[in-house]
């Protein structure tokens, strides 16, 4: 009996061998709104009332911004169906007065007559609150939904990178996608809870005013009702908890076997019947999961039931009492009955609301902090002015660490970058070259030093004015799953786009032949996973890319690792084009691991651990053979000189040409 009255805990998770062999126990998300699993379980029954004034009150504040018609309509519609309910008692009441009164028959009947028509009248009265309520509920919560929606993109969009770095605000982040849907959910939760509060005061009030030991009997009957629709409530909740991490793996499995990435290894190597057998066990230790779940509600159903049949039986028997006793007319126990069950049904009722309000106010709450954080750490608006066409960008003393790193990706950089110029920029991985380049954007702000356009520092800037000035393309360029005219017109989204100039921008890098294959041309939607879209190659998109580049008409253009996705052909092609972008006000900086590809750039930056180690043109660094720049370019060229370092074109010295077997010798 203990075990079923204590407050329901977190369930034990068990785990099958196919997770402990695939995922190394039990698969757990580590997102921000992971935090909030068995926080449920947490609350008891007076602590989750106590709570839903402030929960409801957020939620009103935030419908009072979306549509405060809508949101004043319904919950004037609810209170009208409280006190609907109360008078309808009251009403009941009178009926049963008149009807086991004195008198003749016909003449009981008459004097119920009046009574039985306000009864009337409030029930259709109610019904139409009712109408009035669902319609206004239905109209709110789109609004709540797309209102927090708004909020949550607009911060997101405003925030600065370094946010979006932050492991901790990416969580925040996360969890916070799920403030929106849970704010329409609390809308709903809203108006069940308002009803079973007024439905329930209405059934209280009505009982005190009939007799003051009717309120303890409601209460005597009601209590084991809510108390089982929590437990019930929480033992789900708990067993959910348990049963979905299995689920969970199991759906990473299905994904695995159906997924595009792995189809061909999955075929190959006969991965599928191996990861079928172990979506077998996941699912089978899931099902176990939610049999005990259907016996432990089923117990707890039965336990409660039975207490509040005692509860019941006691109730009747001091109805019984009064009556007998002459303390309670037979009206007034029947008014009585009907009041006690329903404040009963309606308290197991809002049991189950105000616990739905509290689960979706963590998330709507999430959003909430999210909100906050993004203000705070959001790109400012206004700033210095900066010029359209700079003579030239400096950096002086420069240094920037990343906050989860003890050695800076930068560390007291000084170079300019001359108008009109190629810059290119090279360097191993981790040289920071990627850091640089964000500086230069203006999506960093140097910890120390200056970066300077002219004469105004950066981090004065108008930062939306700098990015203006700005065209970015690197190796992870956006593809947007819109059409082919949009992936262009969205280098300058603020700009009308005119058919005349998206051809020019993209018979510029040659987009103008994969546009015109497409089925609709300029109108075909680039995203495969919708009805009438097609798919475009890596090197396709690289076109595409290079177009927009060239559509956005920026002073300074920054094209980091452009030609990852391109044979030898289309890349020489590629960097011929990027050149060509360059012009008197106009100015390219390139990061590339490409050596021979930077050789025509008329300055050239050698990093390596975050150190400015070389600079120069290309045959100054390449004069100097013991310099890193030297070394990179003759690592790269001795790859397609036949005998150099003891290769052919194309071949590396492997181990197993060496002294170690070969596949064919083991």
């Amino acid at each position: 009996m203990r075990r079923w009255l204590r407050r329901p805990q977190p369930v034990e998770t068990v785990v099958s061998d196919s997770e402990q062999l695939l995922f190394g126990g039990a698969l757990r998300y580590d997102y921000g709104w992971a935090r909030h699993e068995y926080t449920m379980l947490e609350h008891s029954a007076l602590s989750m009332a106590r709570s839903a004034p402030r929960l409801v009150g957020r939620t009103v504040r935030l419908a009072w911004r979306a549509d405060r018609t809508a949101m004043l309509t319904m919950v004037l519609a609810e209170i009208y169906q409280g006190a609907a309910h109360a008078v309808g008692l009251l009403v009941t009441n009178e009926v049963l007065q008149s009807l086991f009164g004195s008198g003749d028959t016909v003449a009981r009947v008459r004097a119920a007559v009046p009574a039985l028509i306000v009864g009337m009248v409030i029930a259709v009265t109610s019904a139409v609150a009712a109408s009035l309520s669902t319609a206004s509920t239905g109209r709110l919560e789109p609004k709540v939904e797309r209102l927090a929606t708004q909020e949550y993109l607009r911060h997101a969009e405003r925030v600065e990178l370094e946010a979006v770095e932050d492991g901790a605000f990416r969580k925040l982040l996360d969890s916070a996608q799920f403030g929106a849907q849970s704010s329409r959910q609390m809308i709903s939760a809203m108006v069940a809870t308002l009803n079973g509060t007024f439905s329930l005061v209405a059934a209280a009030g009505v009982l005190t005013v009939l007799h003051p030991v009717l309120l303890f009997l409601l209460m005597l009957i009601a209590a084991p009702r809510g108390w089982g629709a929590l437990h019930v409530a929480q033992r789900r909740y708990a067993s959910t908890m348990a049963w979905i991490e299995h689920e969970r793996a199991a759906r990473v499995i299905g994904e695995s076997i159906t997924g595009r990435s792995a189809a061909q290894e999955t075929r190959v190597h006969g991965v599928g019947s191996f990861l079928l057998r172990h979506f077998g066990q996941m699912a089978r230790t899931a099902e176990a999961e939610q049999t005990r779940l259907a016996k432990e509600k089923a117990a707890t159903e039965l336990l409660a039931a039975s207490l509040s049949g005692a509860a019941s039986l006691l109730a009747y028997v001091t109805l019984a009492w009064l009556l007998l006793s002459g303390r309670m007319s037979m009206a007034v126990a029947g008014t009585a009955v009907m009041a006690v069950r329903t404040g009963s049904a309606n308290l197991g009722a809002l049991v189950g609301s105000v616990n739905r309000l509290h689960e979706e106010s963590l998330y709507a709450g999430d959003l909430d902090r999210y909100i906050v954080e993004a203000t705070a750490r959001a790109i400012p608006v206004g700033g210095v002015p900066v010029p359209d066409h700079p003579a030239e960008i400096r950096f002086e003393h420069v240094t920037y660490r990343y906050p989860d790193r003890e050695r800076p990706a930068l560390d007291d950089i000084s170079l300019t970058i001359p108008a009109g110029s190629v810059v290119a920029l090279v360097g191993t991985n981790g040289s920071g070259k990627s850091t640089l380049v964000k500086l230069l954007a203006g999506l960093h702000k140097a910890q120390a030093g200056r970066i300077v356009w002219d004469k105004v520092d950066l981090a004065e800037a108008d930062r939306d004015q700098v990015f203006s000035h700005i065209a970015l393309l690197d190796q992870s360029f956006a593809r947007w799953p819109f059409t082919a005219e949009t992936n262009l017109a969205i280098g300058k989204p603020a700009r009308t786009p005119e058919p005349e100039q998206l051809a020019a921008a993209a018979a510029f890098s040659g987009a103008d032949a994969v546009i015109n294959a497409l089925p609709h041309g300029m109108k075909t939607l680039l995203a495969l996973q919708f009805r009438g879209g097609s798919e475009l190659s890596g090197g396709q998109w690289q076109t595409i890319g290079l177009s927009r580049t060239w559509y956005r008409d920026a002073s300074l253009i920054i094209v980091d690792e452009p030609t990852s996705a391109l044979d030898p052909e289309a890349e020489i092609a590629c960097f011929e084009k990027i050149r060509r972008l360059r012009s008197p006000t106009t100015t390219v900086v390139l990061v590339t691991h490409r050596m021979a590809a930077v050789q025509h750039a008329d300055l050239i930056y050698v990093l390596h651990e975050g150190l400015l180690v070389e600079q120069g043109t290309h045959q100054e660094l390449l004069a100097d053979e013991a310099g890193r720049y030297h070394r990179m370019f003759q690592s790269q060229a001795d790859q397609y000189i036949p005998g150099a370092n003891g290769t052919v074109p194309g071949q590396q010295n492997h181990p197993a040409t060496a002294d170690q077997p070969g596949p064919s010798d083991r």
